[in-house]
């Protein structure tokens, strides 16, 4: 099987991506591929962890992992998205050696069977280099570049596709600093400096692609208020990814555990993509495709 940077022909049933609208043109740079940004992108979420709060322990082979990446991509994801380490509220950090045995195999594995883009989830630069040798393409920092030094010129120098996300402090203590008098603003500037970050070294403008960190260091009203002006983060001019999976916000709202979750984690993407958001990065992507489908049908035709 083979899929490249796009739902594979008849995934879910939708048929070919309809127009396109100049709100949502261009390409990210990653890697020396071009993946286009002229209809909504969807990064399937894969946790080689034993301990994330969704889907933890699911997928510590192998195998199982190719299995599900194979799910993934036949439903629809353009991107998978491979994490060794959990960054949930409270999560403590994965040793480097552990990290890298966790995701390198498996990136090693899913890059000689599927055409695929492959972004790694680390905020250690010795994993994404790993990782980049392995066959990503993709480095989503939960950190915005902040933790480690040595990230950003790595990412320039390999010429990877870089995801700077919004986050204060470190997961095992990011709640404690959830405090804010303007969350959107404030996100919004302190994403600009991870951006300034990554000019400055080198890393080119359009292989930037920037999230607010929904469920990081904010509240279940902060996640909220991001969702309702998110349009504040669009304004920075780089491609926005969400990533609201399964995220207890929603279960605050519903009252229901992660995997009961996929009616509200649908919401909130058709509302980001309706704000201008690019990118989405979720558990659950049949569902998640076909909606946005819709809402790009919606939004791009008269």
């Amino acid at each position: 099987m083979t899929v490249g940077s796009g739902a594979p022909a008849g995934a879910s049933g939708i048929g070919p991506w309809l127009g396109a609208d100049p709100r949502f043109a261009g390409y990210w740079q990653a890697g020396g591929r071009h993946i286009p940004l002229g209809r909504p992108v969807i990064l399937g979420v894969l946790n080689l962890t034993p301990d994330s709060f969704s889907d933890g322990g699911e997928f510590t082979t192998v195998d199982a992992a190719l299995r599900r990446a194979e799910t993934l991509l036949t439903q629809g994801a353009d991107i998978l998205d491979v994490g060794g380490e959990s960054t949930r509220p409270g999560a403590a950090s994965v040793p480097e050696g552990e990290e890298r045995r966790r995701v390198v195999p498996f990136l090693e594995a899913v890059a000689r069977r599927f055409d695929v883009p492959l972004s790694v989830d680390t905020r250690k630069a010795s994993v994404a280099r790993a990782a980049l040798d392995a066959g990503a393409i993709i480095v989503n920092d939960v950190s915005g570049l902040a933790a480690d030094p040595a990230m950003a010129p790595l990412l320039a120098e390999r010429g990877a596709g870089v995801v700077l996300m919004h986050m204060r402090g470190e997961p095992a203590t990011m709640q404690q600093l959830a405090t804010y008098r303007d969350v959107a603003g404030e996100v919004a500037a302190e994403l600009g400096t991870a951006v300034d970050r990554a000019i400055a070294v080198g890393i080119p403008r359009d292989a930037i692609v920037v999230d607010p960190g929904i469920g990081f260091a904010k509240t279940a009203e902060q996640n909220f208020v991001l969702l309702r002006e998110l349009g504040r983060i669009v304004t920075l001019g780089y491609p926005v990814l969400v990533g609201p999976s399964r995220k207890s916000f929603i279960g605050r709202i519903l009252g229901l555990p992660p995997r009961e979750r996929v009616e509200g984690t649908i919401a909130a993407c058709v509302l980001a993509h309706a704000a201008g958001a690019r990118l989405f990065r979720v558990h659950d992507v049949g569902a998640a495709r076909r909606a946005l489908t819709v809402s790009h049908w919606v939004l791009t035709h008269p």
